[in-house]
């Protein structure tokens, strides 16, 4: 087996080539815990597109009709803004989260971690054993029954593949739409059927070859580690000063045997005896096996822990320090900023621009203004609607296109053509309008932004003939 260092990564050969690691099968408290919620996990993923909330997926994002539904809340592609502020505050929290505890994210929640030690891992362990059956298996020469666990394997994980490509397509397209996709030819939905297969493709490359290099080498968050943790984070880490010097039972004063067990069960590969590595995803795997070889010697455990760099040091562990509280605040603030964002939406959304062209129009002394008028029901729910104009409005003042009621169907919308006439000898000055949209039977009111209505300046209105000696200085 190769001796993890600090110099090169442990997933490829001496002469830079892929080495494919074969992390031992391990038993404790965090592996059972990790497997519990991972399995929750997947369990989740897998149930939303069937949990029905007002007539739609729990998370449903229909980007066809830009509709995009999240346990209930429907967001029409205008509200869209508000998931600025959740995705950086899901960022941020993560953030958050590494400065307390490192990586645990990676090690306990990531999908990819969990699809890879918890799905993919699994089928390899089943077909072809332990992990020294699968060295084994890997050095040997190709034999027929080399050739069928090949097979097996790799059929499965293309099968495993296609189920999570098209669950993740569910939540675009929909589980009834999807299913009469498959249902037809690829070359109906050549498109969806394109995207299905990259996905199933790359989602093969990635779990049965390229597997821990995606943490190491794509994926930017680890890089970030030692930029957001410090000395009193806690992460895992190895008791030096109990450990050392390593060496058989007994024949050191360390507690630390160099049995390797925990370098044989880290899915990256390392040594978490030269501290903590960009390669670490805090899967706490070490922990367990550490603690197993020390209960079997009925020595104390915690040999490898998580603990922080400050307590693996014989300090405490300081919770509040100044990166903690401004990331405290700063975590508030963000959360008020989308609490604040939220309630701002609205089940119901009307826009009023003026309609591309002349700003108005003068025929047979009729001053004319054009706007589209738009009104968007974000209701799971038909709704219908009074629409009025409001403002300083004058007597003579003519409505076209605009109905008194509206009917919507559910999510529905319409686009209505605004023309108001007034008499040209009565337009002195432009004056202000609004059209407010009120749902007649659950009271909610939408006012649009201020419109103008626009006329020629009397001031310039002259029947005087032009005399170009005027304008010749």
């Amino acid at each position: 087996m190769k001796s993890p260092s600090l110099e090169s990564l442990s997933s490829i050969h001496e002469d830079g080539s892929h080495r494919t690691i074969h992390p031992a099968d391990v038993q404790g408290r965090f592996t059972a815990w990790r497997r519990w919620s991972a399995l929750l996990l997947l369990v989740i993923y897998i149930a939303l597109p069937w949990i029905p909330i007002n007539g739609y997926p729990a998370v449903f994002l229909d980007v066809q009709e830009r509709r995009f539904h999240f346990l209930g809340l429907t967001l029409a592609t205008q509200d869209l803004w508000v998931g600025f502020f959740l995705i950086t505050g899901l960022a941020f929290s993560l953030f958050y989260i590494t400065a307390l505890f490192g990586r645990i994210w990676c090690g306990w929640t990531c999908p990819y971690t969990v699809f890879l030690e918890h799905v993919y891992r699994r089928i390899e362990r089943w077909v072809d054993g332990d992990a020294t059956a699968r060295r084994r298996l890997d050095e040997a020469a190709w034999s027929m029954g080399k050739v069928t666990r090949r097979v097996v394997k790799h059929g499965i994980y293309l099968l495993i593949s296609a189920i999570i490509a098209h669950i993740f397509l569910s939540y675009f397209v929909s589980l009834k739409k999807l299913y009469q996709m498959m249902q037809g030819s690829p070359t109906q939905h050549l498109t969806v059927f394109a995207v299905m297969a990259f996905l199933t493709g790359s989602l093969y490359f990635a779990f049965s070859w390229f597997r821990e290099q995606f943490c190491v080498i794509l994926c930017p968050y680890g890089r970030l580690q030692s930029a957001l943790t410090d000395d009193h984070s806690v992460v895992i880490g190895y008791d030096r000063k109990r450990g050392e010097p390593r060496g058989k039972a007994g024949s050191t004063a360390g507690a630390c045997l160099d049995c390797r067990r925990c370098v044989q069960v880290c899915p990256t590969g390392i040594d978490i005896r030269n501290g903590l590595q960009l390669d670490c995803i805090g899967c706490a795997a070490c922990v367990d096996a550490c603690d197993d070889i020390m209960l079997k010697l009925k020595r104390p455990t915690g040999l490898v822990r998580y603990d922080s760099h400050a307590g693996l040091q014989g300090g405490q562990t300081k919770w509040l320090r100044p990166r903690i509280l401004l990331y405290t605040g700063l975590l508030f603030l963000g959360v008020g900023a989308f609490t604040l964002s939220a309630l701002q939406l609205s089940p119901l959304r009307a826009s009023a621009v003026r309609m591309v062209g002349a700003p108005f129009y003068v025929a047979n002394g009729t001053l004319r203004n054009q706007f589209l008028v738009r009104v968007i029901n974000k209701r799971n729910s038909p709704a219908s609607y009074q629409l009025k104009l409001v403002g300083s409005l004058p007597a003579q003042l003519a409505t076209i296109g605009l109905t008194e009621t509206l009917s919507l169907g559910p999510l529905g919308e319409e686009q209505k053509t605004l023309v108001l006439s007034l008499p040209e000898a009565s337009f002195t000055q432009p004056f202000k309008l609004q059209v407010q949209v009120t749902d007649i039977n659950r009271g909610d009111t939408v006012t649009t932004r201020v419109m103008e209505f626009l006329g020629p300046d009397s001031h310039l209105q002259s029947d005087a003939p032009l005399n170009p000696k005027d304008f010749i200085q």
